[in-house]
């Protein structure tokens, strides 16, 4: 389909007309408004570009590549790794990222596994590297980057089906002879390809179930809403793959962990200033020194305290905090797939969470629900709500000027929208899974889990050159920055 022509303005300084600067003769400066067109048939890479776009540089990781570009989509770096994307990719203010990779493994297999953990400098030389894979865990997903050098791992773990029994599992919903627990591991990079486990948080301790008072974790599960109910099942189906935690941020401010569950339609806070033995402990719900959830949001039927209206979120991705400087500031911003929505869209939503000065986060009433009842803020197609929908991976990120960018991930299709929801840049990666496409090619698997923007003041000493854009055949125009 055709796309109409979007233009970009950039106001330049052109000439100073006096040489000094006093109330009688002022500096006067003469503007030239220079005008960037996308060429209307593009169909890959920058598609539209504005002057109300946040002027940063885009990350983002497909197939065994990861491209730091500006909004004309042209690259500003490039990294190769010998191993497909395992989960995001991030950036450092040197110029090094530290990125996710996929190891193929025979005993653990599911959407979105990695295992290998690397580190590449500017230069794009691998500085260091972890493998956290193995026969009974791997790291999947998500990585965090702490400021103090440190690394949290998103991990699963496999437990038996006679572990899981002993933690009270129906045994009928045990359909594939395993469970996998969830795990945050928080770790040292030591020499270029060793690392130490300092930190633990694992989901296995903090279950509660009300289905065979002789098993452990035996209790009232509306009751307890910071604990777990390992017999919740989502659309009746036992697998052992059965919480998909699928991302992970940390809150600096704060000291706390958010994890989202793709499969229970709900995210997590947990407090991340524990000791080791501490985050195993109970704390029954309160920032005490404990592991239990602090917070939940997005499907109350999971601790029995909502009906099937009350869930808000549907394999959501990316829950995280928008920086209290920026619009919208201590919220949490997701993107929220809609997988299990009655009709196949997705929306991205902002919630105002129910905040204390101490930490924790209060409920409407003791046994109910987490509080707020509904979004604070959403964007939904504004012309046809099935006309943007990403069934899995994506995600959303607040911008320093206010905007907002949303990848719509299954499409590889980034686009920022204004507070007022107008499209104001627009991306489609030519990274596919059969190669580099061409300029006009339909887009197609170019899939990205993640894409973030850095302003162009966040690489440190970096001597920014830019290079032509990924796309082959490539026409951007007179689009310039």
């Amino acid at each position: 389909m055709k796309m109409k022509s979007y233009i970009y303005s950039l106001i330049l300084i052109c000439s100073l007309f006096s040489c000094s600067n006093t109330d009688d003769n002022p500096i006067i400066e003469e503007e030239e408004e220079i005008t960037i067109t996308i060429p209307p048939s593009n169909t890959l890479g920058a598609l539209v570009v504005t002057n109300d776009a946040y002027n940063g540089l885009t990350l983002f990781s497909s197939n065994k590549n990861s491209y730091l570009i500006n909004n004309c989509g042209q690259v500003i770096n490039k990294w190769n790794s010998n191993y497909d994307r395992g989960g995001d990719v991030y950036l450092y203010p040197d110029g090094s990222i530290l990125r996710a990779g996929k190891i193929d493994n025979n005993d653990i297999s599911f959407g979105g596994i990695g295992g290998i953990i690397e580190k590449f400098d500017w230069e794009g030389n691998l500085t260091w590297s972890y493998t956290y894979s193995s026969s009974t865990f791997s790291q999947h997903h998500d990585l965090q980057l702490l400021p103090n050098g440190n690394i949290l791992i998103l991990a699963l773990e496999r437990k038996t089906e006679t572990e899981a029994i002993l933690a009270g599992r129906d045994p009928q919903f045990i359909n594939e002879g395993e469970l996998y627990t969830e795990q945050v591991i928080e770790i040292v990079p030591m020499g270029t390809n060793q690392a130490s486990i300092v930190w633990e948080w694992d989901a296995w301790d903090h279950l509660t179930q009300d289905f065979d008072n002789t098993k452990q974790n035996y209790g009232s599960v509306e009751d307890n809403p910071q604990l777990l109910d390992i017999n919740y099942i989502p659309n009746g189906v036992g697998k052992r793959d059965w919480l998909h935690f699928n991302s992970m941020q940390y809150n600096e401010d704060l000291d706390q962990i958010i994890m989202n569950s793709q499969s229970l339609g709900e995210f997590y806070i947990i407090d991340h200033s524990t000791s080791m033995a501490e985050s195993s402990s109970h704390s029954g719900g309160n920032r005490d020194k404990g592991g239990d959830f602090l917070y939940r949001w997005g499907n109350p039927r999971v601790f029995k305290s909502g009906s099937e209206q009350d869930q808000k979120l549907f394999g959501a991705h990316f829950p995280h905090f928008i920086p209290d400087i920026y619009t919208d500031g201590g919220k949490i911003l997701i993107f929220n797939n809609g997988l299990g929505r009655s009709a196949n869209f997705s929306t991205v939503n902002i919630i105002n969470p129910p905040l204390t000065v101490n930490g924790n986060y209060t409920m409407s009433n003791p046994g109910d629900s987490f509080l707020p009842n509904d979004f604070d803020w959403t964007y939904i197609d504004p012309i046809d709500p099935l006309n943007f929908y990403s069934r899995i991976i994506s995600s959303a990120q607040r911008l320093p000027n206010g905007n907002t960018l949303i990848c719509e991930g299954t499409r590889g299709h980034f686009f920022e929208i204004d507070p007022s929801s107008n499209v104001v840049w627009r991306y489609k990666n030519p990274d596919a899974v059969n190669g580099i496409l061409t300029q006009g090619d339909a887009p197609n698997g170019n899939p990205v889990f993640r894409a973030k923007k850095y302003s162009s003041n966040y690489l440190n000493g970096i001597n920014l050159t830019v290079s032509v854009p990924i796309e082959l055949n490539f026409d951007i125009g007179n689009c310039q920055l």
